[in-house]
Order: structure tokens, then C-alpha cells, then sequence
């Protein structure tokens, strides 16, 4: 949705870079727009669009749309001087995506990895990585300029470093940004993977990057379950980034299965795919991860199509109280668990069962339609919003 709000000539909105979010959220794409906008005069508007396109941040594509008169010229991001790589990390695999500089999916690709070699291993790893997408897939000129990641576990965001992360040796504390900008020289940002890919389910149906899409919900359900919350066009993230994480919210009822964390019956430990798959092998059923349980589900297997239904319900049982708290418009299924029909099932069930009628009136319960590119989109936006941080782009045009 677009704001008609006009700001003050000496706000943020109206510097270099206020004015180049304009641009980037789709809010304004001509200087008629960025002058109704910021309140500044023509001539303003013109010199500051003018030091953009000088640096690099914009380039003019075409005419725009009339509002009487002639036609302006249409703005957009230059993309052509670089690109940025996203990583969505997990346990045992690692997602890439190589974007452009207006935020294009160029490329992506999924590959193996193991989380417990260490930070230092799987960071180069991923430098490497992503230098190899940018040989392949970038035009000429456009180097590599940041990277986004996602990360399987609890990241502060006031200090950025990783807090007792499960199944991940050797990364506690770890300021995982900080040690990539050490080994690369460039941007980058680092977030916990459910808060990235509630940002790029978010942007998936419409929210931009300055856009509303209402509040939204998303649950990453795989080997472990995760939860980020969008709120006012933004990832919330609380006071030191722990928002909705409901890994370790216990669950009444459920078995007295140990945590990592040193409790029992918490929602990770007994409704995560990794925990499935455990109680499978206690039946003696024989899968080797998530992805055996699943396709034992499609082909009707009793006991699995059991367990996807009872993690659904025991997952709906904690969202049940986020949704009557929160009043959310949306919630978003994703993970791998969100493409089983029965862990679905499971937790729509539980959530029209446990909320009031008025939460459930108009709530939305969806699986994701990113899928499995939602962390990347939303590391890809992470970084973007770095390298394009209004001061930081004042600075540059200065």
C-alpha cells in the first residue's frame, strides 16, 4: 500500500537515501512522485536524484506514467554494478541465491554441508560458494557486494552473536557477520533463519521492501521448529531478537522427551522432524531423515501419517495462543513438515479448535509460497537493506 504522507523538506525521507528507499519500496518511480513524497522542490528533487544517478544507486528506464503533461522519466535501482549472495543454513544442507541489485533472483542452488565443522569451515565454504554463483551467473561488471544469512539458531540482535544454538558445536557467540566480513572484506548480515524466511514470505506476497502486507506469522517446520513474526513491513524481533522463537515453549500433555535445552516436552523435542524421526525408529520403521517420513506419508504409512498429524496438533496447540495474542492476518506453514498434508491438517485443526472465532474469522492459514527460496529472499533483502541504508547512502553520495 502506498503512503500519501508528505514529509518534511528536512527529513530523513527527503536526503539521498530517504529518497533512494522511495525508490527501492516502489513507493515513487519518477521525481514527481519523490517530490509529492518529501515535500522538497523540483530543484531539490533534481539535484539529489541527479548525485544518484552520478553514484550508481539509480538509473532512468523509460518514461513513467502521466498525470497530465509530459511523461517523466521513470527511476529504478541500477542493478548493474553488482550482486549480492544469500545462504539459508541449515543442520545438513545450505541453500543459495545470487541476486541482483534490485533484489532479482539470478540463480540458486542447494547443496550439502555439515553445520557441526565449525564456523571457520563452513564460512569460507560459503564465500567460496557464492563467489563460484557470481563467475557463473553475473553480467559482466556486476560484483559480488554482500551477503545475507540465515541461521538454524538464536541470534541477538543487539550484539549479533549466535545464543546456544542446538546441533550447531563450535558456534555459540559466534558473530557470524562479523567473522564473513573478516574473511570477504564486504557487507554482510546475518539473521535467524525463520525471521528470514517470514521476511521473504512477506515480500513473496506483495510487502516490499517498504510495503505493509499486514502481520503475518511463519512457521518453519523441518528437522527443528522455528517461528518469525512480521509486523509494520518489518521483521519483530523483540527486545534482543528471541521473538517467536516457540522451539522451546512446553507442551502440556506431550511426552517427557529431554531437550537441548535440559527440559522435557518442549515443542522441538517432540513435534520437529528430527524428533519424528526418532520415534519412527523406535518403532522399528526405517528412515533415515525428514524427507523418508514424508514419502512415507504420501504412500499412506499409518504410523507416519500418525506422527505428521499429532506434530501438527501439538504445533497448532502453541500458535493457538500466539494467533489469540497476536491477531495476526496471516499464517504461513513452511518447512519441510508445511508440504505434509497431515501435519497441515494437524494444525489447522488445532488452531479453529483452541482461538476465539473472532481471531479465526479472517485469519488466513496458508502454506508458504516462497517454499523452499523463503530464507534466501529473505537473506537477499537483509543484506539489500544494508548496502542501502539511507545514511549509508548519504554518506556515498557526499
Amino acid at each position: 500500500m502506498s503512503s500519501t504522507h508528505t514529509a518534511a523538506p528536512g527529513s530523513a525521507q527527503a536526503t539521498p537515501g530517504g529518497i533512494l528507499h522511495l525508490v527501492r519500496s516502489g513507493r515513487a518511480s519518477s521525481r514527481a512522485d519523490i517530490a509529492r513524497h518529501t515535500g522538497l522542490s523540483p530543484s531539490t528533487v533534481t539535484q539529489r536524484v541527479d548525485a544518484l544517478l552520478g553514484a550508481g544507486f539509480l538509473r532512468e528506464a523509460g518514461e513513467g506514467v502521466s498525470h497530465g503533461g509530459r511523461r517523466p522519466r521513470a527511476l529504478e535501482v541500477d542493478a548493474s554494478s553488482g550482486v549480492v549472495a544469500a545462504a539459508d543454513l541449515g543442520s545438513h544442507h545450505a541453500t543459495f541465491g545470487l541476486f541482483d541489485l534490485s533484489g532479482r533472483l539470478l540463480a540458486s542452488r542447494t547443496e550439502e554441508t555439515d553445520i557441526g565443522s565449525g564456523p571457520d569451515s563452513v564460512l569460507r565454504w560459503i564465500a567460496a560458494t557464492a563467489q563460484e554463483l557470481r563467475d557463473e551467473h553475473a553480467a559482466p561488471g556486476q560484483e559480488l557486494r554482500g551477503f545475507g544469512i540465515g541461521l538454524p539458531g538464536p541470534v541477538d540482535s543487539t550484539t549479533g552473536r549466535m545464543v546456544s544454538p542446538s546441533r550447531m558445536p563450535g558456534w555459540n557467540g559466534v558473530d557470524v557477520a562479523a567473522e564473513l566480513r573478516a574473511i570477504t572484506g564486504l557487507t554482510v548480515a546475518a539473521d535467524n533463519d525463520a525471521n528470514l524466511m517470514a521476511l521473504g514470505e512477506h515480500d513473496a506476497l506483495g510487502g516490499g521492501a517498504d510495503g505493509d502486507g499486514g502481520q503475518l506469522v511463519f512457521v518453519k517446520a523441518g528437522s527443528s521448529i522455528g517461528c518469525g513474526v512480521v509486523a509494520f513491513g518489518g521483521v519483530y524481533r523483540g527486545h534482543h531478537g528471541m521473538a517467536g522463537d516457540i522451539s522451546h515453549v512446553t507442551v502440556p500433555g506431550a511426552p517427557d522427551v529431554l531437550c537441548s535445552c535440559g527440559r522435557v516436552g518442549c515443542l522441538d523435542a517432540v513435534a520437529g522432524g528430527a524428533a519424528i524421526v526418532q520415534a519412527l525408529r523406535r518403532d522399528g520403521v526405517e528412515v533415515a531423515d525428514t524427507t523418508d517420513v514424508l514419502a512415507l506419508a504420501r504412500d499412506a504409512h499409518p504410523r507416519a501419517t500418525l506422527m505428521l498429524r499429532e506434530a501438527g496438533l501439538r504445533t497448532g496447540g502453541v500458535l493457538a495462543t500466539i494467533m489469540n495474542f497476536f491477531n495476526p492476518q496471516r499464517l504461513v506453514l513452511g518447512g519441510i513438515l508445511g508440504e505434509a498434508e497431515a501435519f497441515v491438517a494437524g494444525v489447522r485443526s488445532a488452531i479453529y479448535s483452541d482461538c476465539l472465532p473472532m481471531i479465526t474469522d479472517q485469519l488466513d492459514i496458508a502454506v508458504s509460497q516462497a517454499g523452499r527460496e523463503a530464507g534466501i529472499r529473505g537473506a537477499g533483502r537483509l543484506v539489500l537493506d544494508a548496502l542501502f541504508d539511507p545514511a549509508r547512502v548519504d554518506l556515498a553520495v557526499r
